[in-house]
């Protein structure tokens, strides 16, 4: 009774027709059947899902989990809570909308007090609620867990909106766009609220950072929070394992020690480099670490800051300098260190063959700005992980897969050869 009631309500209303067209026959039918379970958990009659049981099935803590139920249950007032039309209406604008109608959403969750002036106080309450929701559901993905790491987040924010009745200002709409650029496991995390829990939710997934066990977590650059955010950068929707491969600190500030043990490890490769002013920043590298006199890798490179700010900055598509390894070079045209973007001795990102000094300059590769607090600057530590994401990972269990199959094949042709191919059956 109370699913024709909704029902009835539901087709009532010209905007849930508009938004089920974004949907077809069988998504909408399991849409309803996901209405129907939970409705049924929430002692309203069927009519409407629980402000608890909708926080509980789609596992966001804290404010932010508040907000978002009540900006999906706005369409009928959410008195008893969110009705099938809420859903559909909400889903549709926010997952199917345009790229306008989806910012637009995300900008209006981000204000969780719902005063229509986005400050700082409101991102840090959405960053309080990340670290509730992805880094406090796993105990090991919670180890590291600490404020300044998330400070750094909210200092690359811009507030330029003037707003009426607030003394500093506040973020506006193009502000919020551009730091979800910058932090783009942010914008994954914000846009994936509503998809299914189990669905692998884009900017929910935490890496594994795996090490010696003697190995003092506070020695390390990289935490969770780190890995996070410049996993944000990765197009595949999962990182899977992230390897220590070198540390300054471990293995001594060597550049052929770090070669030789980058070489052995994962083609993908992150750099962190914290410098003598306490800036930490540095690049990833999608191609393996190897001797080049000129420029070489993809489009997937890019640099990033994790402290005192934290950023990613993508290629540009304005030139292919992207990744730089010279080794043994004798021209002064061709610095020997490893570095990226912009051209030699003026790189967004390089670090001399002693490892005892580097350069970052403003680059037009990644539209970067110096991510060092000087152009020139002296590293303290020098941290080196292998990455491999998930299609990384499948791909080699193929090639496993493949080349025993391959094997089998080739020892049955040299059985029938000689004649014994049947006697080995």
């Amino acid at each position: 009774m109370g699913n024709a009631q909704a029902s009835a309500s539901s087709t009532s209303s010209p905007r849930f027709s508009m938004a089920s067209r974004a949907f077809s026959r069988q998504e909408l039918d399991d849409l309803r059947a996901l209405f129907v379970s939970l409705a049924a958990q929430s002692q309203t009659g069927g009519r409407a899902i629980s402000r608890p049981v909708f926080l509980e099935y789609f596992g966001i803590r804290g404010a932010l989990g508040d907000r978002l139920f009540q900006l999906v249950a706005r369409e009928s007032g959410g008195g008893e809570g969110v009705t099938f039309e809420d859903l559909i209406v909400s889903k549709a604008t926010y997952e199917r909308g345009t790229r306008d109608e989806v910012d637009e959403f995300i900008y209006q969750l981000c204000d969780v007090t719902g005063d229509e002036v986005l400050e700082r106080s409101d991102l840090e309450t959405i960053l309080a609620s990340i670290r509730e929701t992805i880094f406090s559901e796993n105990k090991e993905a919670g180890e590291g867990s600490n404020k300044r790491t998330f400070e750094a987040f909210i200092n690359s924010a811009v507030f330029s909106k003037d707003a009426e009745g607030v003394a500093r200002k506040s973020m506006s709409l193009s502000d919020f766009r551009s730091w979800c650029i910058l932090i783009p496991s942010l914008r994954k995390f914000l846009g994936s609220l509503l998809m299914p829990p189990d669905s692998g939710r884009p900017g929910f997934q935490v890496p594994a950072l795996h090490y010696l066990e003697n190995i003092s977590p506070d020695l390390l650059l990289l935490n969770k929070e780190y890995a996070w955010h410049i996993g944000g950068g990765f197009s595949q929707q999962e990182v899977q394992e992230w390897r220590l491969l070198y540390h300054s600190s471990l293995h001594g500030q060597s550049f052929n020690t770090f070669l030789g043990n980058v070489t052995n490890g994962d083609a993908q490769t992150v750099i962190i480099v914290k410098d003598t002013e306490g800036f930490v920043f540095g690049g990833y590298a999608s191609h393996p670490w190897e001797r080049h006199s000129d420029f070489y890798g993809d489009m997937k490179t890019f640099l990033f800051k994790l402290y005192p700010e934290a950023s990613i900055f993508r290629p540009t598509g304005g030139n292919r300098n992207l990744q730089w390894c010279a080794v043994n070079f004798s021209s002064d045209s061709i610095p020997n260190g490893i570095g990226f973007g912009g051209q030699p001795h003026h790189f967004g990102f390089f670090l001399s063959a002693n490892f005892d000094q580097g350069h970052s300059f403003t680059c037009t590769t990644f539209t970067s700005p110096a991510l060092s607090k000087t152009n020139r600057f002296r590293p303290e530590v020098i941290e080196c992980w292998g990455i491999q994401t998930k299609g990384a990972l499948d791909e080699k269990a193929e090639l496993v897969k493949g080349t025993v199959l391959e094997r089998f094949k080739e020892d049955r042709n040299m059985l029938k050869l000689v004649g014994l191919a049947n006697a080995s059956d």
